[in-house]
C-alpha cells in the first residue's frame, strides 16, 4: 500500500516544532544560507516508497547506505542514485578496505543520531568525532540537487549539491571521498 505524501512542496522549515534532530537539520541549512525545498510524508523506509515522493520533489532521491567494515572499526555513509545497484566489494576495492557489510541500527544511531531509513548525508552533521567517511557516487556528486531526509524519514530535502559540498560537508568537518560505481553489475 502506497504512504501518504502531502502533494504540497514547501520552501524551508515546517512551522511546526519536529523532533531535535529534524530541527537542528534545518537550524544549520538556514544558518548556513542554504536554500530548500520540502516534501512531508508518511514513514518513507524503502527506495519504492520515495517515488511518490520524488514526484513532488521534481528529482530523484539519493540512497543513502551506511557500511562497516567486517571489523567494525570504520564506518561509511555512501549516497548514490536511488535506482543503482550496489554491490559491496565494487565499493570495497575502490576505498581499500575489507568487504564492506551494512551496519547495525546502533552504530547509526550512535554515530549519526538517527534511525534506519532516516540515514542521509544531513546525519553527518551529527558525527562529531569525525568517526564516518563520506563517500558519494560521482553521479550524485555531479547532480544539480540531492534529495534526502532530514535526519527523520518524514520528510524529504531537496538541496543544490553544491550547496551540500560547499557549505555543509566543511560545516560538519567531513571530507569526500568519490567513487565511480557501475550501473550493470558484472559477477
Amino acid at each position: 500500500m502506497p504512504i501518504f505524501v502531502d502533494r504540497n512542496l514547501y520552501k524551508g522549515r515546517p512551522d511546526n516544532m519536529r523532533e531535535d534532530n529534524e530541527m537542528r537539520c534545518y537550524d544549520v541549512l538556514d544558518e548556513l544560507g542554504i536554500e530548500y525545498y520540502r516534501a512531508d510524508h508518511e514513514h518513507a523506509d524503502t527506495i519504492e516508497d520515495c517515488h511518490v515522493i520524488e514526484e513532488v520533489l521534481g528529482h530523484g532521491i539519493c540512497k543513502n547506505l551506511f557500511l562497516t567494515n567486517r571489523q567494525k572499526t570504520e564506518f561509511y555513509l555512501l549516497l548514490m542514485p536511488g535506482d543503482k545497484p550496489f554491490k559491496t566489494k565494487f565499493l570495497s576495492k575502490q576505498l581499500g578496505t575489507a568487504r564492506l557489510s551494512f551496519a547495525d541500527a546502533d552504530a547509526m544511531g550512535q554515530l549519526l543520531n538517527v534511525q534506519p531509513g532516516s540515514v542521509s548525508v544531513l546525519g553527518i552533521l551529527n558525527d562529531n568525532e569525525k568517526k564516518v567517511h563520506l563517500v558519494m557516487d560521482r553521479e550524485v556528486y555531479e547532480d544539480e540537487y540531492i534529495c534526502c531526509h532530514p535526519c527523520r524519514n518524514t520528510s524529504t530535502l531537496k538541496i543544490a549539491v553544491k550547496d551540500i559540498i560547499e557549505k555543509v560537508v566543511p560545516y560538519s568537518g567531513h571530507d569526500i571521498t568519490v567513487v565511480e560505481l557501475a550501473w550493470e553489475i558484472e559477477e
